[in-house]
């Protein structure tokens, strides 16, 4: 399986000018635990994390040096450090330095990057522009969904599934964005993600029924309110 088969399409990101305040609103919102900083064209600039965000003067969480760091320390080491604390925007605190794979990454190769990383996501890049975002949550996903060797002939069709799927499900203003995501194995849908109703829980089971192939739909969806509950 590769990256593509895994991914989720509708990644949440923002702006290099977004508010501190309104990513950490975002991330607790979507239930999820990095947003990509992207500019008008979708090219990645960076990422925050709620590792960015940990260590804020707001909070009473600035980290500070002892004096003997600080002595040792080169100024723009501190100034960055500066920056990075009290910055207002994304630009200011996000990670520049972003991993990114393509679409046609192995999973063994992305669960590779994420464990000698240490990161918990990869986006996923097309020519430079995010195409979508592979989580841990993503790679088990795969995993759970993987019976052995899969035909070309059928590999393919399911190809032809999760997009026809997932193109049917960016339209509709009833979905959750951000949080759901298909693994398609041998003609069967897996439904990911967190939902805010059993009505849209049911309209999601019918759209994947009604995909031409579908041999059968799993349902793995969890309410968004238990999932806030249960953390």
């Amino acid at each position: 399986m590769k990256a593509k088969d895994v991914m989720t399409h509708t990644v949440v990101t923002v702006g290099p000018g977004a508010p501190v305040a309104e990513i950490a609103k975002l991330l607790l919102e979507r239930h999820i635990s990095a947003v990509p900083v992207v500019d008008a064209t979708n090219r990645i600039l960076g990422i925050v994390s709620e590792g960015d965000l940990m260590r804020r003067p707001e909070t009473g969480t600035e980290r500070r040096l002892s004096w003997w760091l600080r002595m040792i320390a080169d100024r723009d080491t501190l100034a960055r450090e500066y920056t990075k604390s009290h910055g207002s925007e994304a630009q200011s605190i996000m990670t520049r330095d972003v991993v990114t794979v393509s679409e046609d990454t192995e999973l063994a190769d992305i669960a590779h990057i994420l464990e000698k990383k240490r990161i918990k996501r990869v986006p996923v890049v097309r020519d430079g522009r995010l195409v979508g975002i592979v989580s841990r949550a993503n790679l088990l996903q795969g995993l759970a969904v993987r019976k052995g060797a899969i035909g070309a002939a059928m590999k393919v069709d399911d190809d032809r599934i999760r997009r026809e799927l997932l193109g049917t499900l960016q339209k509709e203003p009833w979905t959750s964005r951000g949080t759901l995501n298909a693994v398609v194995d041998n003609g069967v849908v897996h439904l990911y993600g967190l939902v805010a109703s059993d009505a849209e829980r049911e309209a999601l089971v019918v759209a994947a029924k009604g995909t031409t192939g579908v041999r059968g739909v799993e349902d793995h969806l969890h309410l968004r309110d238990v999932y806030a509950d249960a953390t």
